[in-house]
């Protein structure tokens, strides 16, 4: 990956308020998943593929859309990026597993900013 390669994030309904604003959650990891954002690899997929990829499931919030970072953006923050293609060829982590909860949440607010200031490239909500 190169340091403009995006990273998207599909973002769901849990994530997005009815006026429009995005939570930084979506750009938190989870601590089940070991401090590691999954997102998708911008060099090897779209991102409208890569929307329609994420899985849909009733027991799951509704996807509405895709933002991204890029690399660079998450090296600035001192956040490794890496391939995983073992989950699928596209899938990528974005490590946070080197900081505490404080440093977490101030680094997901950046990486949301940037995606917001970036914009939608997809989107299924106005």
């Amino acid at each position: 990956m190169k340091a403009d390669t995006l990273l998207y994030r599909i973002i769901n309904s849990r994530w997005f308020s009815q006026q429009g604003a995005v939570s930084s959650q979506a750009f938190r990891p989870r601590i089940r998943d070991n401090k590691k954002l999954s997102a998708y690899d911008g060099d090897r997929i779209r991102p409208e593929d890569a929307f329609n990829h994420y899985p849909k499931h009733p027991s799951l919030p509704l996807p509405v859309g895709v933002l991204a970072v890029t690399v660079a953006e998450c090296r600035t923050l001192e956040l490794s990026v890496v391939s995983d293609p073992d989950a699928f060829p596209e899938h990528v982590l974005i490590d946070f597993s080197a900081w505490g909860t404080s440093q977490i949440h101030k680094k997901a607010k950046r990486l949301r900013n940037a995606a917001v200031k970036r914009g939608w490239l997809f989107q299924t909500v106005p």
